[in-house]
């Protein structure tokens, strides 16, 4: 019988192949995803401590400028001084956008952690079967992902190499994925 050269294989790789490609590939942005949200996370408790901050200070710093045992020891600029710090606190805290800081980076984080666990079914369950469902269901994520990095929210060094920190002493990793060692 001849062979059909009007549609010749475009991809010489076999399904094996690709079915390991793609499983790799779900793999490493799994990866990527666990230290992005991780990043994301532990960034986002220190900006909720430093929203706390701005919206206590404040108030604890004019209840003290309104103390009249200030005017009562003659610290009448004191008190001037401290009123004046308590006012700079909210034009501070818009200035620095905490709002919309803790809201997108919030919503980033869940957004990376989501993409995480869906990589990690595409490599264990998707990809182990029909692999053109496969390919399909890793474009689908990719277009997920890019969607998450276009926000371009960086969390700082200092919360990168924690999460590193973190995820290497196994803080995120599952006991039922752990190898039981022979006893």
């Amino acid at each position: 019988m001849a062979e059909d050269i009007r549609q010749p294989n475009s991809d010489p790789r076999s399904v094996e192949d690709v079915r390991k490609a793609i499983i790799a590939e779900c793999r490493r942005q799994e990866e990527s995803c666990l230290y992005t949200s991780t990043s994301l996370y532990i960034w986002l408790r220190s900006v909720r401590c430093q929203k706390r901050f701005f919206v206590a200070a404040p108030i604890v710093i004019g209840g003290i400028a309104g103390l009249s045992i200030l005017q009562d020891w003659g610290w009448d600029w004191v008190s001037a001084l401290l009123a004046l710090l308590a006012s700079l606190f909210p034009a501070l805290a818009d200035a620095l956008k905490f709002e919309t800081s803790v809201d997108e980076t919030s919503r980033l984080a869940a957004e990376f952690k989501a993409l995480q666990d869906r990589f990690r079914r595409t490599a264990n369950v998707t990809a182990l079967g029909d692999v053109q469902a496969a390919e399909k269901a890793l474009a689908e994520l990719m277009d997920r992902m890019d969607v998450a990095r276009s926000v371009s929210i960086t969390a700082p060094e200092w919360a990168f190499k924690e999460a590193q920190r973190k995820i290497a002493e196994g803080h995120y990793s599952f006991a039922v994925d752990q190898v039981p060692s022979d006893k």
